[in-house]
């Protein structure tokens, strides 16, 4: 059960630093072909949007069915064991919205570049009229 969080993990990661890629200061040039890249990279990896999705999905189940350790009957190392598991979920709840807000970000920075590099041919077939 740890290797799909594992997985997502590394793919937060990597939208980390795609992110980060492409927010960074670079030549016009160099810009273009990193976000057309990137751009190529978004289609396919809009699965993780789903499998976020699939995962916030599984984390609710297992909570709504959770067993409850409350009461004085609970011995330690199952209470123990009980606040491990809400952690566990907690975190896992934040990788997953931290995978699918990264991937919106990294959409919105490509699609506002694509948009900023149409504006300016625009502009330079205005200017050559």
């Amino acid at each position: 059960m740890a290797l799909q969080w594992l997985i997502l993990s590394y793919v937060v990661a990597a939208e980390v630093a795609i992110a980060v890629i492409l927010t960074l200061p670079y030549p016009m040039l160099l810009k273009k072909r990193i976000v057309s890249l990137v751009s190529l990279i978004l289609k396919p990896a809009a699965s993780i949007v789903a499998f976020a999705g699939f995962q916030l999905l599984d984390i609710y189940w297992k909570n709504e069915h959770r067993l409850m350790c409350s009461s004085e009957v609970c011995t330690a190392t199952e209470r123990d064991r009980y606040e491990k598991s809400i952690y566990k979920a907690q975190r896992n709840v934040v990788l997953c919205a931290a995978g699918i807000l990264l991937y919106w970000c990294i959409f919105r920075i490509c699609k506002y570049n694509k948009d900023l590099e149409h504006l300016e041919e625009l502009e330079k077939k205005h200017k050559a009229e």
